[in-house]
């Protein structure tokens, strides 16, 4: 049971429903963390803001799960690591690109260049070095990507933050953390 009371889309008004409309219409239900969240109509705003921004990035859907998984798994979160999983899955990467994805790896040196980048950054709470970000430049990313690598890992704190902090219910798939 949610810490906090989960908004019922039926009942919201205003901004707040528009935002729910929209979120329903993109994954053909309204996952419980938008309800969650959707207590505040500017937290959800954010959130909603954030997935749209960063969908339309440079790193693309594949990177930005993987990304997402190895940080649900470092941050303990269990409906975003069934979340992002399953939308890993729908963007076309495999079960077992997923699942070392959850355990910051990848079988391509770009990609586990940026896992290895995100991991540590949120391990290291943002305390990287000149190298860290040098070893993004050696794998292939320009300036525009490393930006969105560490706002892909922002984005990620706050969604796992969420449904940790107030115990959302998984309305996913179950994947099993590390």
């Amino acid at each position: 049971m949610s810490r906090i009371e989960m908004v019922n889309p039926e009942q919201a008004t205003g901004e707040k429903k528009e935002i729910l409309s929209q979120i329903h219409k993109t994954f053909g239900v309204t996952p419980n963390m938008f309800k969650t969240i959707g207590n505040s109509t500017a937290a959800l705003k954010m959130m909603w803001a954030g997935f749209g921004a960063l969908g339309a990035g440079k790193l693309g859907a594949k990177l930005g799960e993987q990304i997402a998984v190895a940080i649900a798994d470092t941050n303990r979160c269990e409906y975003c690591l069934a979340a992002h999983t399953a939308l890993g899955k729908g963007a076309g990467l495999s079960a077992e690109t997923m699942a070392l994805a959850q355990a910051g790896k990848s079988d391509d040196p770009k990609t586990q260049a940026a896992l290895t980048f995100a991991v540590k950054l949120v391990k290291e709470r943002a305390h990287i070095s000149e190298a860290d970000v040098e070893s993004l430049r050696k794998a292939g990313f320009d300036n525009d990507e490393i930006a969105e690598i560490l706002a892909h890992v922002a984005l990620n704190i706050f969604t796992n933050y969420t449904n940790v902090a107030f115990n959302v219910p998984v309305d996913f798939p179950k994947i099993a953390l590390r």
